[in-house]
């Protein structure tokens, strides 16, 4: 997926279909891949957008 066609609010609509978005917010908040990365694979996130948001989140490490 090209971060140009990236759309978090689908992965966020997912999450809140789970009711897990405050979770997925706590985990990026903390930096925890790990987390958010079983929150998205829960919430039936497809692969390649999970990815981009790992890529995003190692990109702004400690930039939040």
């Amino acid at each position: 997926m090209d971060d140009t066609d990236f759309e978090g609010t689908l992965v966020l609509e997912q999450l809140a279909a789970i009711g897990k978005v405050e979770d997925f917010f706590d985990a990026i908040d903390s930096d925890d891949v790990q987390r958010a990365t079983k929150l998205m694979k829960r919430a039936q996130v497809d692969a390649s957008t999970i990815a981009t948001v790992i890529r995003k989140m190692e990109e702004a490490d400690g930039e939040h």
